[in-house]
Formats: structure tokens, sequence, C-alpha cells
């Protein structure tokens, strides 16, 4: 048995400077900046989320921007068998969290547990 539920939204931008990108989708989306969760940190950058909210993130890359969904779990290789199950494809790992495929080609990733309230809102699955 093992939780899972959606974690945070991932606003994957490709740009030279993650801070601009930040500022307006903090200003678009009326979350403030989480500055203690971004400190020093020049790839990701986190927003404030009001309670019971799922999170976003905003994540530098190299491929085309995007947003993707991150899917929190208790047991991560659980949660990618499942997934698997119902047509997904695992395409790698990334330190701690799996990059998979939906089977409508969207990229989406499985990680440990984000949210303070998991255990309370999370899926339960007997698999």
């Amino acid at each position: 048995m093992h939780k899972s539920r959606p974690a945070v939204v991932v606003i994957d931008c490709r740009t030279d400077d993650l801070g601009v990108a930040t500022d307006f989708w903090s200003a678009a989306l009326g979350y403030p900046v989480d500055a203690a969760r971004n400190e020093g940190d020049t790839k990701y950058a986190a927003l404030k989320e009001p309670p019971g909210e799922m999170g976003v993130i905003l994540q530098a890359v190299d491929h085309p921007s995007r947003v993707h969904l991150d899917i929190e779990t208790d047991d991560v290789e659980a949660e990618v068998a499942r997934l698997e199950k119902l047509g997904a494809k695992r395409l790698g790992t990334v330190k701690r969290w799996v990059v998979m495929e939906a089977p409508s080609g969207h990229r989406f990733c499985v990680v440990r547990p984000q949210r303070s309230d998991f255990p309370e809102g999370a899926n339960v699955w007997d698999e």
C-alpha cells in the first residue's frame, strides 16, 4: 500500500534569467516568491501558495518552455509501477525523482512528499 497525489505545478522556463520569469509568474498568480526556499538556488524558484493549494515551482531548463505536474508519493517505485500499468513510460531518474511520460505525451515527475499535509490529502493505493 502507498499514497500519492498531485504536489506541484512546475513551470519549465528556457531562460538565462529565472528571476524575470519568477517575478512574472508571482505577479500573474498572486503568489509571493518564497525567498526562504529559494536562497542561493539559480535553477529552481518556489512561489508561496496559500494553505491547501497546490504548489508552483519554476525551473530553469535547456528544453523548450512548458508546464509539467509533479506527483508526490511516499513510495516512488510503487507509484511509478502503478503509473506504468496505466500506460505511462519511465524516461529517467534525476536526483531522487523519476521523470515519466503519459500516453498522451505529457511529461511529469514522481517525487517524494513535498507538502506538509501530504498524508491527510493523499490517495491510498492497495497495489
